[in-house]
């Protein structure tokens, strides 16, 4: 079954190479996850000096994720223009609706779109893969209204895939984490503002220093809610008081473990079947 699963992914990536060759020239949006780190690789493999990369930085990127994507474009050299997003001037990001995602990338591709017509004049291509369709992303509409170009998604690439596919090239992102945006870990209608989007990259960075790598932290006004995978649940009581303090100064008044654990999108249109 496992040769199977590999020569699958393996006749997607050659489906992948010549789309890209059809395109001739591309900008990837480049974000340092797993997604977008293959598709630039096999891009810059394929078209060479026809491939740029552009990265938005902002208040709903965590520090530690900005860092570790700088330190990843550094190490291989990608070619790479470097943006600043002001996500929080959008009221459709500040006021945090359902579809808060389409705002914000709305916003962030029409960006990339101004800098690719201004420099390097290419196809904008990113990383959407076949798996996410499969998830809440209301980011998706803004993309397609927009027309940017998703590859990975066209030849049918799912996120195991492209993880199998990444551990062959030797990309350090192959087992990388999901991440997502900071305002990802705020309810749908409560109001998003600069100082809770720090409080919470601070709050994650406390549970990152304490050697869980998988973590969010969830906001419900003066609740951290943390997630972590139920592997961690031991340590996490072990150490509670190492992660409470930190969090209390912070101003939360109550700092709770997920029983449920850590998952995706669990601020998403909730889906409990397991549970139930």
């Amino acid at each position: 079954m496992e040769i199977i699963q590999q020569e699958e992914a393996n006749r997607k990536e050659l489906k992948l190479i010549e789309r890209l060759k059809s395109l001739k020239k591309v900008l990837v949006a480049f974000s340092g996850g797993v997604d977008s780190t293959y598709l630039l690789t096999v891009a810059q493999e394929v078209l060479g000096q026809n491939c740029q990369a552009v990265f938005a930085r902002g208040p709903m990127i965590s520090s530690q994720e900005e860092k570790e994507t700088l330190a990843l474009l550094k190490l291989h050299n990608f070619p790479v223009q470097v943006i600043d997003l002001d996500v929080l001037s959008l009221e459709g990001f500040r006021n945090n609706p359902p579809n808060r995602c389409y705002y914000c990338k709305k916003k962030l591709f029409e960006a990339f779109l101004n800098l690719n017509r201004l420099t390097v004049n290419a196809t904008l291509i990113e990383g959407t893969n076949a798996s996410d369709v499969q998830d809440y992303r209301p980011g998706r509409i803004a993309l397609q209204e927009l027309g940017v170009i998703s590859p990975l998604l066209e030849v049918g690439l799912t996120k195991d895939e492209i993880r199998t596919l990444s551990k062959l090239r030797n990309l350090t992102t192959w087992n990388k984490p999901s991440m997502a945006c900071l305002a990802s870990r705020v309810p749908f209608g409560d109001s998003i503002t600069a100082e809770l989007l720090q409080r919470i990259d601070q709050a994650e960075a406390i549970l990152q220093q304490k050697g869980f790598t998988e973590c969010r932290v969830r906001v419900h006004g003066k609740i951290a809610r943390i997630e972590v995978p139920m592997s961690d649940f031991s340590k996490c009581i072990q150490i509670h008081t190492e992660i409470v303090a930190p969090l209390l100064k912070m101003g939360f008044q109550f700092v709770t473990l997920d029983l449920m654990g850590l998952r995706s999108g669990s601020l998403n249109p909730i889906q409990q079947e397991a549970y139930v």
